[in-house]
């Protein structure tokens, strides 16, 4: 008798196995799996011979999240112009060549003085312990960098990676060497700031600030030549350092225009190895596509597809407790009660599948309220997507669709109308696609879609009156890649 007890309680039949959700969101939230990653690159790179002390200290830090960027470019791109705009965008500290070494110790910015008087470049060991230096302290440390103009060959790059100097963003800015020359030019810098001007394109509306401009020594065209020759001969030993990492961009265009795509491109985040479980919510109107998408995504990722109106469906068919309760509401053509409906899925998203493979949930939740609940149970979505149709085109999708009562094929009036007029006199429409019936199910939709949009903040909204598989593709994108960082304004 006891084994049969025994047996009875592990029968996981009469009792499916849940599992809280806490853990994935916990360490999703707080970053754990990449914690450890930065922990156990820094250790390989640095090989401390006290590793545990090493690691609390780089715990002890308040960030290790900062931006480490490179700006590359040939003479007159506008590194620059474009770094100093970066700097002051993102609070960072800006490092160049001249204030490396304007910033050394003493002895060693002797040394390199003397190079660069006597028109050598400065040994390669010697930029490392000038950057290794710089890179220690504070500024660097709790702000992070952008480095422009360095490294200047292949060789450099390789030695900032065998110091473990590595940036997270390389911004390789690009122009036709016919504007570079003509750039240069013009080019004139204020000899109190440091900035640049240009006698065409960027002149200074200050008249202070115009006095002071002088002409940039060495932009003669043969020197420019010279530079872009140099600079051609080196660049691509450097990409192929960096190329993970890399963003090309088109400097021949309005510093505007550079500057936004830039920054762009340092919001984003490279995608990590940490496991990551999609945890994704599709929210939009009746007729916006959300059981296409989910199915396509559940299809491809092998995540769990959950349709709150087919968990009611089959909970009231298993005959649950929390189907019976539904059951009422559901005759009745009420909407069930917030309580019973969260019951019911927090039973099924519990469960080994989905805290394992992940989900997409769709038709939950329809307001805020229903937003929070589902949050203080547990269930965090890490993707939240509006797919965005206007309801013209729902009306347009749903009212002129019918069906087949002898075959159960779906047409639509037209994008895939009947072939015969014999099918098309015995087609029948869903009492829900009745022009009255959508109408009032979008005003439902608008009534909650603004609270919601302001509870997920970092939803991201798709336009969705499109090909289903475009549509897809851009959910896809958005789901492997990490959300972009919002810049501080």
């Amino acid at each position: 008798m006891g084994s049969t007890i025994v047996t009875r309680n592990m029968d996981a039949t009469k009792r499916p196995l849940l599992i809280p959700p806490e853990f994935a969101n916990y360490c999703e939230k707080h970053g754990v799996f990449e914690m450890y990653k930065r922990l156990l690159e820094q250790l390989i790179i640095t090989k401390p011979d006290d590793p545990l002390t090493f690691m609390i200290e780089l715990l002890k830090r308040d960030s290790d999240d900062v931006p480490q960027i490179v700006i590359l470019g040939p003479p007159a791109a506008g590194k620059r112009t474009i770094g100093k705009m970066v700097c002051a965008k993102l609070r960072t500290t800006y490092l160049t060549a001249d204030n490396l070494i304007a910033e050394a110790e003493m002895d060693t910015r002797k040394k390199a003085q003397e190079f660069l008087a006597k028109n050598q470049p400065v040994p390669t060991d010697m930029w490392m312990s000038i950057i290794k230096e710089r890179l220690k302290l504070y500024d660097c440390i709790r702000r992070g960098w952008v480095m422009e103009g360095f490294p200047q060959t292949r060789e450099q790059a390789q030695a900032l990676q065998a110091e473990g100097i590595y940036p997270k963003h390389f911004v390789l800015l690009d122009a036709p060497d016919t504007v570079l020359i003509e750039r240069a030019a013009g080019k004139r810098i204020d000899s109190k700031t440091g900035d640049i001007y240009h006698t065409t394109f960027d002149w200074p509306s200050n008249p202070e600030v115009e006095a002071r401009l002088e002409v940039v020594p060495g932009n003669a065209e043969e020197d420019v030549v010279n530079k872009l020759v140099q600079y051609h001969r080196h660049i691509e030993g450097i990409i192929s350092c960096y190329e993970k990492m890399l963003k090309t961009i088109n400097a021949d265009q309005p510093k505007g225009d550079v500057f936004q795509q830039t920054l762009t491109f340092l919001c984003s985040q490279p995608r990590s190895v940490a496991p990551h479980n999609p945890r994704v919510i599709l929210l939009g109107a009746t007729g916006s596509g959300k059981g296409v998408q989910a199915a396509l995504l559940a299809n491809k990722y092998n995540i769990v597809n959950i349709s709150c109106g087919q968990l009611i469906r089959q909970a009231i068919v298993d005959e649950t407790k929390a189907g019976l309760a539904a059951k009422t509401w559901v005759e009745k053509k009420m909407l069930v009660p917030d309580a019973i409906l969260l019951n019911i899925l927090k039973q099924r998203m519990s469960q080994l599948d989905c805290v394992s493979r992940g989900w997409v949930l769709h038709g939950y939740p329809k307001t805020r309220e229903q937003g929070e609940q589902l949050a203080q149970a547990g269930f965090v979505p890490n993707r939240v997507f509006f797919l965005d149709v206007p309801n013209s085109s729902v009306m347009e999708r749903l009212t002129l669709r019918a069906t087949d009562p002898i075959t159960g094929e779906r047409y639509h009036m037209l994008y895939n109308p009947p072939r015969t007029e014999e099918v098309k006199d015995r087609l029948e429409r869903h009492p829900k696609d009745e022009e009255e019936e959508v109408r009032k199910r979008l005003q439902q939709y608008h009534a909650f879609v603004d609270e919601l949009s302001d509870y997920y903040e970092d939803a991201q909204h798709v336009i969705a009156d499109q090909d289903p598989h475009t549509v897809f593709e851009c959910l896809e994108s958005m789901i492997v890649n990490p959300i972009p960082k919002k810049a501080e304004s």
